[in-house]
């Protein structure tokens, strides 16, 4: 597999949507488009492997499906994941002679995104660096009472931070990098200690995105039991992701309807707690 110049224009087209809030909100644009998730059918699109593009955005969603960014604090670039990482970890499974449903597959995937993810950082500071430019510049123009400005600082000038900072660099990694990645086979064999130990780190991440989760989401030790039924479900009765997502809805509404039925009680307490029976005497 090669990655031709209009694909990875249209690649950093892509990762140029998928950081800017003003794509519909940043719900649409980096909570939707710059996932892994999404990034992987839209790579598997453009490349022309829908199935290869969607295995690699799963492998990697497992890994940042935790992530967020607290006061623009950011560990890992989703951008630089989906729309450098997976078209690389693409190719370098085609050049492997990987299977796109094997264990190994997955593992190079992850791994791949791993190590683009954190280089992608610098382009998300790169980025918001820049925007200060252009919000100096807006409050120049709301000193001058100049507010027909603010359309281009919200809508046009911040194009220039993502080209400069998305789409150069999704357009250059993605095809110059995939030639280097092709060139990965020969001096990387499957049997050497360097491809082994792809695989085995990328086996090994999807754990810290779990745990990264888990973290914001367990508060006390029965937390932990509806994750451990799940993973009972799947591996005692074989059910796919869709069944246990079925199932997992059902004890979510069950846990819904039960914290009401304690509110009701609770107010109901409350209200008799309130009440005064010398009021009720008097009146």
């Amino acid at each position: 597999m090669t990655i031709s110049w209009f694909q990875a224009a249209l690649l950093g087209l892509f990762a140029c949507l998928s950081s800017m809030p003003g794509l519909g909100g940043t719900s649409i644009g980096n909570y939707t488009l710059g996932r892994p998730l999404v990034g992987g059918l839209v790579c598997g699109l453009i490349l022309g492997d829908i199935k290869t593009g969607i295995i690699c955005g799963v492998a990697m969603q497992l890994v940042y499906i935790a992530l967020v960014t607290p006061g623009g604090t950011v560990s890992a670039d989703v951008r630089a994941v989906s729309y450098i990482g997976i078209p690389l970890a693409m190719v370098a499974i085609h050049s492997q002679g990987l299977s796109a449903g094997s264990a190994d597959a997955a593992n190079l995937a992850k791994s791949m995104g791993t190590l683009v993810g954190t280089v992608g950082t610098v382009l998300f500071y790169g980025t918001a660096t820049m925007n200060l430019v252009w919000q100096h510049i807006g409050w120049r123009a709301v000193e001058k009472g100049n507010f027909k400005q603010l359309y281009k600082v919200d809508w046009l000038y911040p194009w220039v931070s993502h080209i400069v900072f998305s789409f150069i660099p999704t357009l250059i990694m993605c095809k110059l990098g995939a030639t280097a990645v092709t060139a990965m086979k020969d001096a990387l064999p499957m049997d050497g200690i360097p491809m082994k130990t792809l695989f085995t780190v990328g086996a090994l991440l999807p754990c810290v995105g779990i745990a990264i989760l888990l973290k914001q989401i367990v508060d006390k030790v029965t937390d932990f039991i509806p994750f451990f039924v799940g993973f009972t479900l799947a591996a005692s009765l074989g059910l796919n992701l869709v069944s246990c997502a079925v199932i997992s809805l059902i004890f979510a509404v069950l846990f819904y309807e039960l914290e009401m039925a304690k509110n009701v009680r609770a107010n109901a307490a409350a209200a008799d707690d309130d009440f005064d029976d010398d009021d009720e005497e008097d009146i």
